[in-house]
C-alpha cells in the first residue's frame, strides 16, 4: 500500500484487494500475504475448497482516502489452476503473467528486420495469456467493485 498526504492533510493511498470467484459467483477475499505464500510454497498453503478447479481471480486496486476506499482504480482478471489437493500451480500462473506482459510491451519493440516477414506472427504468448484471463459480466463486475469498496460483505479465505 502506498500512502501520501493531500493538500487538505488527509492521508491517501492505494490498496490491492484480491478475490477468488467460485463457480456460483460467490466471492472469497484472499489476503495478499496468503496469495504470496500460495505462490511461494503451494504444498504448505492449499485451498481444498478449490481442489481440481480452474478458479477466476479478480485483483482490484482501490484508492484510499483517510484509510477508506473511495474508488476502484484498476481491475485485472486472471485464472488460477488448483490440483487435487487444492494447491495452486505457480508456474502456470507465472507463465500466464509473463505472457500478458509480453503482449503489453510487444508493440513497443515491434521492429521488423529486412529479412523477416511481418505477416508471420508468433501467437504463443497470446494463447498463453488468453488461457489465464477472463472477463466478468457487468453484474459480476459491479459486485466485485462494490465488494472491493466495502459496500458488500464476502467470505475470507
Amino acid at each position: 500500500m502506498s500512502i501520501t498526504v493531500n493538500a487538505r492533510g488527509r492521508t491517501m493511498g492505494f490498496s490491492c484487494r484480491t478475490f477468488l470467484i467460485a463457480r456460483d459467483d460467490t466471492l472469497w477475499r484472499l489476503s495478499s500475504t496468503r496469495f504470496d505464500r500460495m505462490l511461494r510454497d503451494p504444498a504448505s498453503h492449499c485451498l481444498p475448497v478449490f481442489a481440481e478447479q480452474r478458479v477466476r481471480m479478480a485483483s482490484v486496486v482501490v484508492e484510499l482516502v483517510a484509510r477508506n476506499p473511495v474508488r476502484v482504480v484498476r481491475n485485472a482478471f486472471s485464472i488460477l489452476t488448483f490440483d487435487a489437493e487444492g494447491r495452486i500451480d505457480p508456474s502456470r500462473f507465472e507463465q500466464q503473467q509473463f505472457a500478458l506482459v509480453e503482449l503489453a510491451v510487444a508493440p513497443v519493440f515491434a521492429v521488423f528486420d529486412d529479412d523477416s516477414n511481418p505477416t508471420v506472427v508468433d501467437a504463443t504468448s497470446r494463447f498463453i495469456a488468453q488461457g489465464g484471463q477472463w472477463v466478468p459480466s457487468r453484474a459480476l463486475a459491479r459486485v466485485i467493485d462494490q465488494t472491493a469498496l466495502g459496500q458488500r460483505q464476502c467470505r475470507h479465505l
